[in-house]
């Protein structure tokens, strides 16, 4: 067993672990207002490292900021300050998760996959605790996208099924027009690659692999660190987030993310135009930074 995904299971998982010694919760009433989460991404925003610097491309490495069709969260967290650890904010959400695969592990069957703009979750303003929040942690779990990329002499444009969460429990998955059959628990990292067909000569293809690692920003990190192998992104508010408790109308927090140059390879011959055929291998795919935005 992998004991660091495992931990990082119990950290987030752990706030409702002694739930069921406690009676069921009064009903709530869903019809008042929402604290409602839409993820968008930039692809201007700071590009930003593990720690979250400023960090340009490594010399040796191509990278693109991809073509995003849809986006998956598990978790999102909010935290009154920078000593706030995991798990002990405000957890607004926390997704299902699985053992059938062996470890505990994301159910991706159960994930919201959405596109830019879109809402990947909404909860009544009522179930959340009044307080002054300054930072916004979500753990980003699937990204698929369109990348351009050279084969042959042909520039084309594929499509990664990109799976960043730190164990994801998959049974099939669609990247573009193929579908892949897994049945196991897979790791951060994984993807898989759908080469398009060209004309009735080349037929679509899928291939898989693993990343070699996955950034994951964290500008809390000596104060409030995430567990090893999550994808935990962490973004401060530009001005404190306060709720009152007397809200009347609903508030939108835009979940924004740096998708500056987030698809990244070791570049063989150095045109940073990525040629998987010709030796160049994924080297990152994580999101490169996180800004909450209160809109409404």
């Amino acid at each position: 067993m992998n004991y660091k995904y495992l931990i990082f299971a119990l950290i987030i998982g752990g706030l409702f672990s002694c739930e069921k010694d406690k009676p069921e919760p009064a009903p709530v009433d869903n019809s008042g207002p929402k604290l409602i989460f839409r993820m968008k991404m930039d692809p201007n925003q700071e590009r930003l490292d593990g720690y979250g610097k400023l960090e340009s491309v490594p010399v040796g490495h191509g990278a693109q900021t991809p073509d995003f069709k849809s986006i998956s969260a598990h978790y999102i967290e909010l935290s009154p300050n920078k000593f706030t650890q995991v798990g002990e904010g405000q957890v607004i959400y926390h997704g299902p998760e699985t053992s059938v695969g062996g470890s505990p592990a994301v159910i991706f069957d159960q994930l919201k996959k959405v596109g830019h703009g879109e809402v990947v979750f909404s909860k009544p303003l009522s179930e959340i605790t009044a307080g002054e929040y300054n930072w916004a942690r979500v753990s980003v779990t699937y990204q698929n996208y369109d990348v351009d990329f050279r084969a042959n002499g042909f520039d084309l444009k594929g499509t990664i099924a990109s799976f960043v969460g730190f164990n994801t429990y998959i049974t099939s998955h669609k990247v573009k027009t193929k579908t892949v059959d897994v049945n196991a628990n897979k790791l951060q990292g994984y993807w898989a690659w759908e080469t398009p067909a060209i004309g009735g000569v080349y037929p679509a293809t899928i291939e898989e692999g693993q990343s070699q690692g996955t950034t994951v920003p964290n500008p809390l990190t000596g104060t409030s660190d995430i567990p090893a192998g999550s994808c935990l992104v962490t973004g401060g508010f530009e001005t404190p987030f306060i709720i009152t408790g007397n809200e009347t109308e609903d508030i939108i927090i835009d979940l924004s993310f740096s998708v500056n140059n987030s698809f990244e390879w070791s570049d063989a011959n150095g045109n940073n135009v990525f040629e998987p055929l010709d030796g160049d291998k994924v080297v990152d795919m994580g999101l490169r930074g996180l800004i909450p935005k209160v809109v409404q």
